[in-house]
């Protein structure tokens, strides 16, 4: 772990949780705390790239499409399927 302050903090967690997570930690040589920030790091992170999709996408839909049609509008669907 980095040097950066810290800040404890008191949480409530259901206890099946708590001896899953404390397992979890010791089968991967780690603390509790480190295995918490991580998954708060994950979550974080996570939630960042959602955003970051949810930008991109919405540029996109700003930008509009090239769907081949040169700016003209495609014939109306009864002017193709004449019956």
């Amino acid at each position: 772990m980095t040097s950066q302050s810290r800040q404890n903090v008191t949480l409530s967690v259901p206890l099946d949780l708590l001896k899953e997570a404390k397992i979890a930690a010791a089968q991967r040589g780690t603390s509790l705390s480190a295995l918490m920030v991580e998954g708060l790091k994950r979550a974080v992170r996570d939630e960042e790239r959602f955003e970051q999709a949810g930008r991109r996408i919405k540029k996109r839909l700003r930008q509009g499409f090239d769907l081949g049609t040169n700016g003209h509008a495609l014939p109306a669907r009864d002017h193709l399927h004449e019956r």
